[in-house]
């Protein structure tokens, strides 16, 4: 399994990587994890439409979800159904979102793996058609290094990774919300982005530069998704 994925994601993603560094004019590695990153994320598209639909629809439901463990709040069995009923009545499915995050962490995981190792000048895995430059200069714009940590990139990914969750927060104000969805909704909006600053802080700027932008990608097809499903609820 793991050679079956060293082949047909890792691999073909590391040449991309190296062949656009060899063909882009000036050899800017942070311009091409750019490119690379948004044609990932253009491939993916169609999977993480499903998924942020699923998952702004959950959000927008959550108010009227609240109201019906209020309403029946000593009567789990009525709950239940009265939960599965307004999933029916609205055409959400609350695990839809499983299947496409399944289909994408391979393709995330290998494009993490291809710029950690590719900044640290490990190429191994080149097809014959693909120059190896032997090393690849680090420096994105000319003077932001991409394979040493760099604070500024770090909190940038955090606020938008925060900017993303606020956008998928519920506009709640039922005082009955369940206690337990209250805290998680917290967790991802507000410790996560922290979390995020502190473990980017301690990675290759490049990987702070790939959050960032995958975040941008995912901000953008999250506006859009919203936009086009406001009247639905």
């Amino acid at each position: 399994m793991l050679a079956l994925y060293h082949q047909i994601i890792y691999q073909p993603l590391l040449n991309l990587l190296v062949w656009g560094y060899n063909s882009l004019p000036g050899h800017d590695i942070g311009i091409v994890i750019i490119i690379l990153t948004v044609l990932v994320r253009l491939l993916l598209a169609p999977t993480m439409h499903k998924q942020i639909k699923s998952q702004h629809a959950m959000s927008s439901l959550q108010p009227k979800l609240d109201e019906v463990k209020a309403r029946h709040k000593d009567d789990k069995e009525a709950q239940a159904k009265a939960v599965m009923a307004l999933y029916k009545e609205h055409n959400v499915n609350p695990f839809s979102s499983c299947l496409p995050l399944l289909i994408q962490l391979p393709i995330l995981i290998a494009l993490y793996q291809v710029f950690n190792k590719a900044l640290n000048g490990h190429l191994e895995g080149l097809y014959h058609i693909v120059f190896n430059p032997g090393t690849i200069n680090p420096y994105f714009l000319g003077f932001i290094n991409l394979a040493t940590p760099n604070i500024i990139l770090a909190v940038f990914a955090g606020a938008l990774q925060f900017w993303q969750a606020r956008m998928m927060q519920a506009k709640n104000t039922n005082k009955a919300a369940d206690a337990t969805a209250k805290a998680i909704q917290m967790q991802t909006t507000y410790l996560l982005p922290l979390v995020s600053i502190f473990i980017a802080w301690r990675l290759p700027a490049g990987l702070p530069l790939y959050w960032i932008v995958t975040t941008l990608f995912a901000i953008g097809q999250q506006y859009y998704i919203m936009r086009k499903s406001e009247k639905a609820f």
